[in-house]
């Protein structure tokens, strides 16, 4: 048997439950994320513990990326009887707004130990780029006529 400790966990749970707060694919629940540059990628990276990749969605219209995931509670025999639950179960979402510098054709996505991490290019034409002087030929003084 789990002892518990915080009695005040117990009363958020119940609220959860009573409010309607846990995700559904009406009113999905917001999923944690970091986002930061590395070298010419933009990297995003959500926490999804315990949700399988059959059960993740990611999808992007123009610049808009959307990532669904869904967890579902494990079946359980008859026999076994819940002592505490606090893992939310549900659907999580999140929409980002790509800025139109990222290559959203070459998105990369990885899911390891309950991270799912999306690696965006950076669009060549929004690379810092040289751009060399031409010398135009002298021809001589020109004539302005009216």
């Amino acid at each position: 048997m789990l002892m518990r400790t915080d009695p005040f966990r117990e009363m958020d749970r119940i609220v959860q439950q009573l409010s309607g707060t846990s995700g559904t694919w009406s009113k999905p629940s917001v999923m944690p994320m970091d986002a930061y540059r590395e070298g010419d990628q933009y990297v995003i990276a959500f926490d999804l513990p315990g949700v399988s990749t059959e059960a993740i969605d990611i999808d992007v219209e123009r610049n808009m990326l959307t990532v669904k995931a869904e967890r579902r509670p494990v079946a359980k025999a008859d026999s076994v009887k819940v002592e505490l639950a606090e893992r939310p179960l549900g659907v999580f979402s999140r929409q980002i707004v790509l800025a139109d510098t990222l290559d959203t054709e070459r998105i990369e996505a990885d899911y390891d130990a309950g991270v799912l991490t999306l690696r965006i290019p950076i669009a060549e034409r929004a690379k810092p780029r040289k751009i060399s002087i031409g010398t135009a030929a002298v021809a001589g003084p020109k004539q302005i006529s009216s």
